[in-house]
């Protein structure tokens, strides 16, 4: 009797972002991504930078089948990044996504800003569902960002991720710096870099005579080290950064074992 040929499973691609499903770099990982397997889009419905690893749980979150690529199902999220993750394995996959790739975020997530990242949260939430995860970040901020590199090296780690079985947890922050393709030297394995925003708040009055305050600051990058994403994307490498979500400082931890008399 002849042997029936078990049919590959096509891999399933959820992508998200926190520009919202309108921004162009999410376009553009789409686009990087068509022909790698079944691609499905659940975005927020408005700009959500810098929301973090928020979560909506005070109100309903609003979910609408929207047109996008030809071919891609999307959906637009009321909510955070982070809710667009949960409700796209919930109630829309009904299962876990083969990989999940969150932006191309417009603008620098190195450093310090993976804290605060609305892309790279969503991504970790994917990670922490066991899902292998990256997020993509393109150094310019604007909406008429070129996302020609990006979508090279989107689509050369999608492939990665996709080419076998990965440690389910994994979790990339990937940024790219902004060049022309032939201007990238490559891709480097990087530490996070140690950097903060000395940051202020600008105090004005409205026309009320009422104060109000716009946050304001300049990034400010306290190391030196050649092995960082700062020093990578300074050098016109793209760089990737392997983050894990739990936060715990083992060495610290050891240290205290000996030391703390409890």
């Amino acid at each position: 009797m002849a042997k029936v040929k078990k049919q590959i499973e096509e891999p399933i691609i959820l992508i998200t972002n926190d520009d919202s499903i309108g921004a162009p770099g999410i376009r553009a990982m789409v686009e990087a991504v068509v022909g790698l397997g079944r691609i499905v889009v659940v975005a927020p419905d408005k700009p959500q930078s810098g929301m973090g690893h928020a979560i909506t749980i005070g109100h309903p979150l609003r979910m609408q089948k929207v047109n996008f690529i030809e071919g891609v199902e999307a959906y637009t999220c009321s909510g955070t990044p982070v809710d667009c993750v949960k409700l796209a394995v919930d109630k829309i996959l009904h299962r876990k996504p083969n990989i999940c790739l969150s932006g191309v975020n417009h603008g620098a997530n190195h450093s310090i800003n993976v804290i605060y990242s609305g892309t790279m949260s969503a991504a970790m939430e994917a990670s922490i569902e066991g899902i292998p995860s990256a997020g993509f970040s393109l150094l310019d901020y604007s909406m008429e960002a070129d996302f020609t590199a990006a979508k090279i090296y989107v689509r050369q780690i999608a492939e990665l991720l996709l080419l076998k079985k990965k440690d389910k947890h994994l979790l990339l922050n990937v940024n790219i710096p902004m060049a022309t393709p032939d201007m990238i030297k490559g891709i480097k394995i990087c530490r996070q870099a140690y950097a903060k925003y000395q940051e202020e708040f600008d105090e004005r009055k409205d026309p009320h005579g009422k104060n109000y305050y716009w946050l304001t600051g300049e990034f400010i990058n306290f190391d030196k080290g050649k092995d960082t994403d700062v020093w990578a994307l300074a050098n016109n490498y793209v760089s990737v950064v392997p983050v894990q979500f739990d936060l715990t400082n083992y060495e610290l931890k050891a240290k205290m074992e000996k030391s703390w008399k409890l």
